[in-house]
């Protein structure tokens, strides 16, 4: 169901929603689970908070911004995205000087324009040059096509991101920061006496719902990024351009539930398994058997109704000698139509330079895996 294919209707067993663009995740690997229309590129709203989120979280994180430094509420900040604006705002005071801390809880609990325009300018001088290095850094996190022109998702052409690239960026901020992700699951904040409560409709509707963000306008519609836990298993969804606040909810409510009640955990292969093998060419054995840095584990459907594929794909011959550890291709697995899994495979043994020399063809190279021999298992 990639770009450029037809809108299908629901297969069996899958649920019907109404945002025309939707997809859940597996966090822990990326998996796909469902998708709809997921590559198109649109308007995200306030969806594009996020992208400033988690650039903030990485300057925290290397040490270049602390969660005490103070940004001032300029004029441009205060009339674009504060009080005067009409829009969503953390109500901060023209010319106040506001800590990181509390401008990253205004710009998610509360969803301030203002927050973010006062970390845009605090940061990079002015919101041009923020987006630029809002850009830079999404290419940098694998994000490939998204782009941005704010720091706050207000409608501007140049921003346009997409529904899977949104996932992607979840998954992103919460695997990366566990110690910021928390910010995404309270409740309320107040700022200038004005107490807001978090907007994210999924809070004690679903179980293990943590997070993170919604946005809308009128280009855009309602859309939605959620993510929720149950018995260790974290799943993100992301619906976008539902006609109303209820259609959002109502539809990422019922993709994470549908999720944890219609998918389970197994364990594909066991931590130092070998997976397969490639090919070598200069050496004193022609093949080096490959392997997973950490157990493989992808979520498949209960009633196992789709048949799972996996191929180990590099480029090949790999020339002798090869050290044991050295990254070789990559496993992909698919469910249907989805890649559920993708990981890197490296050398489990070193491969000397053998005594004949052998002819190299570069070229890429792909084995196919009996997944009924893997010893694939239930966790």
């Amino acid at each position: 169901m990639g770009e450029g294919k037809a809108q299908q209707a629901p297969k069996k067993d899958e649920p019907n929603i109404s945002a025309p663009h939707a997809i859940l995740i597996d966090a822990e690997n990326g998996g796909v689970l469902y998708e709809k229309s997921p590559d198109e590129l649109i308007f995200p709203a306030s969806l594009a908070k996020l992208m400033t989120a988690e650039y903030v979280f990485h300057e925290l994180k290397e040490g270049r911004l602390k969660l005490t430094d103070e940004f001032r509420v300029s004029e441009n900040a205060w009339r674009k995205g504060g009080a005067p604006s009409g829009g969503s705002t953390m109500f901060a005071a023209i010319h106040s000087l506001i800590p990181v801390a509390d401008l990253i809880r205004g710009m998610i609990i509360q969803s301030g324009n203002d927050a973010c325009i006062v970390l845009a300018e605090g940061m990079a001088g002015n919101e041009a040059e923020f987006a630029a290095k809002l850009t830079k850094r999404a290419r940098e996190i694998g994000l490939e096509r998204s782009t941005f022109a704010n720091s706050n998702g207000l409608p501007n052409p140049g921003t346009k991101v997409t529904t899977r690239e949104l996932g992607k960026l979840a998954r992103q901020i919460i695997l990366t920061y566990p110690d910021l992700y928390p910010i995404f699951g309270e409740r309320e904040f107040t700022w200038n006496k004005i107490r807001q409560f978090n907007r994210d409709p999924l809070l004690g509707v679903v179980d293990g719902a943590d997070g993170l963000k919604t946005g809308f306008t009128s280009e855009a519609g309602y859309g939605l990024v959620g993510s929720a836990v149950q018995n260790g298993l974290r799943l993100i969804v992301v619906v976008n351009g539902t006609k109303s606040a209820k259609d959002r909810a109502d539809d990422a409510k019922r993709l994470l539930e549908w999720g944890f009640r219609s998918f389970e955990q197994r364990v594909l292969f066991a931590e130092g398994q070998t997976i397969g093998e490639a090919k070598v060419f200069g050496g004193a054995s022609g093949r080096v058997p490959l392997v997973a840095p950490s157990l493989v584990k992808i979520m498949v459907p209960k009633n196992g109704s789709e048949r799972l594929i996996a191929r180990i794909i590099y480029q090949g011959p790999v020339a002798a000698p090869v050290a044991a550890g050295t990254p070789i291709g990559t496993l992909k697995v698919w469910r249907g139509d989805n890649v559920v899994l993708q990981m890197p495979l490296k050398a489990a043994d070193s491969v000397e330079k053998g005594s004949m020399s052998q002819r190299a063809i570069d070229a890429v190279a792909e084995t196919v895996i009996n997944l009924f021999r893997s010893g694939a298992q239930r966790l």
